[in-house]
């Protein structure tokens, strides 16, 4: 029999009405079937449908359903073994078992009581699962409305199996779809069926959404530090705004409050940050500690950027000693700035605010303020021939300096002749660099100058042929390819001694920068150059135009003495005339790559610089990596280092994580670190090891006597409970002075 009633359709059917599709998830590496829930096909809103074995009606506003009884609406599905129906107040009671479905929840109970005009049900002697996220168990009495799930008396959980490695038991526990988040009263913790923590109130995700709360805390012990805990405090104050507090307890130095202000709105992005240490107890000496970070991106309309970039420290060795996310423990400088830069149809300006910190016994930097630049960005064109003008406007202040103040003015108009073609190319440049100095100070007995003017040509000539052709050697159906590249470069010899050094620094000396045009940045010093450069590169292609080999090779020969580097006196000592340098990648098989380069003296027969670089990566987080890294003069000491990377998971759960770097010049290790993680579907452990050298900026860098600091760390997270972030293996190698790096070719 068929019968409608009101906005009730009623049906005697045999076949089920449950409509269900089925997805794949994977939980932890495991596929597992499940079913995610769609409303009956052709349902409208607010139409209850049911099936039935037999139905008895109960006058003309309620009516009793028996066997195998489907209840279906567009927001939920239900079978019961029998259901009453009264129309007049929208209720529904139903006996069990009773499996009840919906978009985010699968249950199984024994009884049910719903309210279908407000879409609210309540189900008792429940088994819950969620289908949307990790979350499973069990409450005496569980609500389903709108908003979510509420559960009395009830249990919690994210790992699978019928006996979870942790769970949480409350009073009572709501599951919140709308705010993605649960949270639990008068909850206790247990780990494999022991009772472990008492928490009056918490909560905790169910999705990515973010809220406001306490964070995974960490634990570790060092020499340096003593016990230490970190507690991180997330408070979601806005869509666009957010804040992090973390107390970080040292037993050996004290309570250091750690706050971080992140916010977001159309035109800015950025944070500022503020670490804060009262007292030092292991350095009673120095008063209070801090740093302080702000760092923001702007676009203020289409034409105009702005960025700002500020990292203060109380003292030098700060970041040696306490650590810091916004500045590496190796830097020796920090670099401050503010930029403001209009980018028109043809010029771009930038206006610079900077300021380097020089950490350790130094001499101090210049502050620049300002430092105004201008580029041409579309040159004046005829034929292969373009015509640009590029300059800038700056004033440098240092106290502590001989000359205190400086303005500089730089405008260098250049000529291009630019002819390419797919096997060859042509650049010619003619400059003009005119430089007038301002100096002040108390230069009287110096060898600086109140004014300077300083006018210099410059001519580069550039050339490159690019040859090709099919090769069968190393692999089969290659292309090899052969680049040989040539320039001359000419720029006359002028004494500068006369002139401070403000902003600039000799460039590296690899393969890329035998062809620059200036052995310096920025112009404070200028190169004399009477000089050919050669070199080439060679390529080996495979079958599918993959790069699998490389080799670079070049030298400067210069053309007159008063040209080499050694005869200026261009205040560097790392001054070479017979400059030879290489570098090259093989990359022989899909998961091995080999890396190098070398800058070498022909003159002195001496090796200027080293580096070499063996990489492994596996599948699963297989990784190895052997490096070596040679510097004939840094700050006067001589570099040479060997080190070692390793991931190996030792199974699916398990995985190794180790580093170890020796110094070889002095015969000691620089840093050894280990580490070991289990992860399951529900929780994660992990702990630490690290010994490392405990750098003073204020010693040399070849201090005979080290001083090496210990450490050891512990890490666990409850999956569900804790955030990925805290427990990735993969940032354990990053934490280390000498974090891993990958090769510059390796794609991710």
């Amino acid at each position: 029999m068929s019968k409608t009633w009101g906005i009730l359709m009623l049906s005697v059917l045999s076949a089920p009405s449950l409509a269900e599709t089925e997805l794949t998830h994977n939980f932890c590496g495991t596929s597992m079937q499940t079913r995610a829930w769609q409303p009956l096909a052709g349902l409208e809103l607010g139409t209850v449908d049911i099936s039935a074995d037999d139905v008895e009606l109960l006058g003309t506003q309620s009516a009793e359903f028996t066997g195998n009884v489907d209840i279906n609406t567009v927001n939920m599905s239900l079978s019961a073994q029998s259901a009453l129906i009264d129309k007049q107040r929208g209720l529904l009671n139903a006996t069990g078992p009773i499996t009840y479905r919906d978009y985010v929840s699968h249950v199984q109970s024994s009884g049910l009581n719903a309210d279908l005009n407000n879409s609210a049900f309540s189900l008792l002697g429940a088994q819950y699962s969620l289908t949307q996220q990790q979350g499973k168990g069990g409450a005496e009495k569980l609500t389903v409305d709108k908003s979510g799930l509420m559960l009395m008396n009830a249990s919690f959980t994210a790992c699978p199996g019928n006996t979870p490695v942790w769970a949480i038991e409350a009073d009572e526990i709501n599951l919140s779809r709308e705010e993605g988040w649960g949270e639990t009263y008068n909850a206790v913790l247990r780990i494999l069926d022991t009772p472990v923590l008492y928490l009056p109130y918490f909560t905790f995700p169910l999705d990515e959404r973010r809220k406001s709360g306490l964070l995974t805390p960490s634990f570790s012990s060092s020499d340096r530090y003593g016990l230490e805990t970190i507690t991180p405090y997330y408070w979601n104050i806005a869509p666009n705004y957010d804040a992090t507090i973390t107390p970080r307890y040292m037993s050996r130095k004290g309570l250091q409050l750690q706050t971080e202000f992140r916010y977001l709105t159309p035109e800015h992005q950025g944070l500022v940050a503020v670490e804060y240490l009262n007292k030092d107890d292991s350095e009673p000496e120095l008063n209070e500690r801090f740093l302080f970070h702000w760092q923001q991106k702007s676009y203020i309309g289409e034409d105009w950027r702005a960025s700002i970039d500020i990292t203060n420290v109380s003292d030098d060795n700060y970041l040696t000693d306490l650590n810091s996310t916004y500045a590496s423990k190796t830097d020796t400088q920090l670099y401050r700035t503010g930029s403001l830069t209009h980018m028109g149809e043809m010029w771009r300006t930038d206006i610079k605010m900077q300021n380097f910190e020089v950490l350790g016994d130094h001499l101090e930097s210049y502050t620049a303020l300002p430092q105004i630049s201008f580029t041409q960005t579309t040159p004046w064109k005829i034929d292969y021939f373009d015509f640009s003008v590029s300059g800038e406007l700056s004033h440098f202040t240092n106290s502590s300096a001989v000359i205190d103040q400086a303005t500089r003015v730089h405008i260098e108009p250049k000529a291009r002749f630019d002819y390419k073609e797919y096997a060859w190319s042509f650049l010619s440049e003619v400059s003009l660099l005119q430089t007038n100095y301002k100096q002040d100070g108390d230069l009287q007995g110096t060898q600086y100058s109140d004014n300077v003017s300083r006018t210099l040509p410059k001519v580069r000539l550039y050339s490159q042929l690019n040859f090709e052709r099919d090769t069968s050697i190393f692999i089969d159906d290659g292309i090899q390819t052969l680049e040989p590249q040539i320039q001359y470069l000419y720029t006359p010899n002028k004494d500068q001694s006369d002139i401070g050094l403000y902003d600039t620094t000799k460039l590296q000396d690899d393969f890329f920068g035998l062809f620059r045009d200036a052995r310096f940045s920025s112009v404070d010093r200028i190169a004399a150059a009477n000089q050919f450069t050669l070199g080439a590169t060679t390529r080996l292609f495979d079958k599918k135009n993959e790069e699998v080999f490389n080799f670079s090779a070049g030298q400067i020969f210069y053309l007159s003495d008063s040209a080499k580097p050694t005869e200026q006196g261009l205040n560097s000592d790392s001054n070479y005339n017979a400059l030879f340098a290489a570098q090259t990648m093989l990359h022989w098989h899909r998961r091995w790559y080999l890396s190098g380069g070398i800058q070498y003296d022909t003159d002195g027969k001496q090796i200027i610089q080293s580096n070499l670089t063996l990489d492994y990566k596996g599948d699963d987080n297989q990784l190895v990596q052997l490096n070596h890294r040679y510097a004939n003069d840094v700050s006067g000491n001589t570099i040479e280092q060997a080190g070692l990377f390793t991931s190996i998971p030792i199974s699916d759960e398990w995985q190794f994580i180790a580093s170890y770097h020796r110094d070889l010049d002095n015969n000691r290790s620089i840093e050894v670190f280990s580490g070991l993680q289990y992860e399951s579907c529900c929780w994660a452990f992990q702990i630490t090891g690290h010994r490392q050298i405990e750098t003073d900026l204020n010693q040399s860098i070849g201090q005979p006597q080290a001083t090496f600091d210990s450490s050891i760390r512990l890490n666990f997270v409850l999956k569900g409970l804790g955030s990925k972030s805290r427990y990735d293996a993969q940032k354990l190698l990053q934490q280390g002075i000498f974090g891993y790096r990958r090769p510059y070719f390796l794609n991710d």
